[in-house]
């Protein structure tokens, strides 16, 4: 399975961030560093009611490495993260960023 239902997604936006999530739109995303292909993939827009600050949210997952498994995220859009690409960036560098990652 190499994507999930927007209604898992969906589930994904309101159990991490609360609030009501309404599906709006998929957008293709490739990031890109130099050469190299850093995240490819399909990234789903929700308009978000309930929420204390945001009025949208950018959901998508990932396969887990060496498992039948994906990983949700769910990102808020705000003034810096105001795109699905900018939601995938913001991803990627708090994923960097995380304690005891190597590299």
């Amino acid at each position: 399975m190499s994507e999930v239902e927007a209604d898992q997604l969906k589930q994904a936006v309101e159990n991490t961030h609360g609030g009501t999530a309404t599906f709006v739109q998929t957008v293709p995303v490739r990031e890109v560093h130099g050469d190299e292909l850093v995240w490819q993939g399909m990234v789903h827009v929700f308009d978000l009611a309930g929420h204390p600050t945001a009025t949208r949210a950018y959901a998508w997952s990932s396969a887990v490495a060496n498992s039948a498994r994906r990983r949700f995220y769910a990102v808020l859009h705000t003034e810096r993260i105001n795109s699905p690409l900018e939601a995938v960036r913001a991803a990627i560098v708090a994923e960097h960023k995380s304690p005891g990652r190597s590299g």
